[in-house]
């Protein structure tokens, strides 16, 4: 199988990186329940240097922190630390003085009312909390935009102390939850969120190039940030680094990692939570963190606001989708090959994950290239997903 999916793939990365509209350059993996079945690399870290691509390449992996974040807070759910459905507040009491957003006046000032409900921790890990992107969101836009918020960028409180655009449980946006979650874990863990995760994730997994702030190592094999012009040619940006004294580490999106190092948390989800001996979650809670939590509330798409950073978000539209403690879920199955079940979710500088426990498969295939939804990386990525399941399930 291992040389079926390098004749397969190889040919992938190439052309996302040397066709029309190439992106920069690309890290991709696969990985089952034993062992890795691909991992290779094509193009440059740096396009104004033209540093090599390297398998051991250091991404941004912006959203793809989330589940990670979800994985600490699980832990400690199971060890009777955090409550899932009591109100969040009870362990960080800021969150509690957030209100809902209705609208602005006519001089610009918000409109706001106290919620009808309490926000959860459950809600935070299924986005259904009330919180916002500007990226993603008009309202939201306007805060950053016109209201001296700052972005979440800074990795500032500030940033995600923002007003609500519903009463939590009633809707489904995606924003600021997992950042809100860190902060709950780091209340009930009594450590900084990076420290929890070190040591109940990355050290047990050897994650050893997986932080919210980069080591020297790390940062000599990290890959420049590229800006896709609307001429369709990439700008490498060096210097576009998140925050390395953050004042909160951004469960949302702070972490930077390799794709080695993902495809190691991919498989302990493969393996049901447990990987050599050590069990990182007990299959209850994967059980749990599995089902699609929202109910009758649904997903909905996600307009490209900002244009430098993401373009209008359809992922999958073939498949009913729902959200799970921690990922999206197709209930039904893609065009790609991923049967009803599978787990995923992205990053925004164009990283796409997948987790297929029924196949025993999952992959990340990774890029630093704005905005998100870039044609030529998706297009790509789902063309790598395709390949693997066509190899995996014959």
């Amino acid at each position: 199988m291992k040389q079926q999916l390098q004749q397969a793939l190889d040919p992938i990365l190439n052309h996302v990186t040397q066709g029309d509209r190439p992106v920069a350059g690309v890290v991709a993996g696969v990985i089952d329940r034993d062992e890795v079945l691909y991992l290779n690399h094509a193009g440059e870290r740096d396009l104004s240097t033209h540093s090599a691509m390297t398998d051991d390449s250091v991404f941004a992996i912006f959203s793809t922190t989330k589940a990670i974040t979800t994985t600490v807070a699980l832990q400690q759910y199971e060890k009777g630390l955090l409550d899932l459905d009591a109100p969040a507040r009870e362990y960080v009491p800021e969150i509690g003085e957030l209100q809902i957003l209705e609208g602005f006046d006519t001089e610009g000032k918000q409109i706001l009312r106290k919620p009808k409900h309490e926000i959860s921790t459950r809600m935070l890990l299924l986005h259904t909390a009330g919180f916002g992107y500007d990226f993603f969101n008009e309202k939201y836009f306007k805060l950053t935009s016109e209201q001296n918020y700052p972005s979440i960028i800074s990795a500032t409180k500030a940033s995600i102390q923002t007003p609500l655009l519903f009463d939590p449980g009633t809707q489904w946006e995606y924003g600021t939850n997992l950042d809100w979650a860190g902060l709950v874990t780091e209340a009930v863990g009594q450590k900084r969120l990076g420290q929890l995760m070190q040591e109940q994730i990355f050290d047990p997994l050897a994650m050893n190039d997986t932080a919210f702030i980069l080591t020297p190592s790390m940062q000599q094999r990290r890959v420049s940030m590229h800006h896709r012009l609307p001429d369709g040619t990439l700008i490498a940006d060096p210097e576009f680094i998140l925050p390395q004294e953050p004042q909160i580490h951004m469960g949302g999106h702070g972490l930077y990692s390799t794709v080695s190092d993902y495809l190691k948390f991919i498989q302990m989800w493969l393996n049901r939570g447990t990987v050599n001996g050590k069990q990182i979650l007990q299959e209850s809670t994967i059980e749990l963190a599995l089902k699609n939590g929202l109910g009758e509330v649904a997903m909905k798409n996600l307009p490209g606001v900002i244009p430098t950073l993401s373009n209008d978000v359809v992922m999958y539209p073939e498949a009913k989708q729902g959200w799970t403690l921690g990922f999206m879920i197709n209930e039904t199955a893609t065009h790609s090959g991923r049967p009803a079940g599978t787990i995923g979710w992205c990053g925004l500088a164009n990283l796409y994950y997948w987790i297929d426990i029924q196949n025993n498969v999952g992959g990340y295939f990774a890029t630093q290239t704005l905005p998100f939804l870039d044609a030529t990386a998706y297009n790509g990525f789902l063309q790598f997903e395709q390949a693997v399941n066509r190899i995996v399930q014959q």
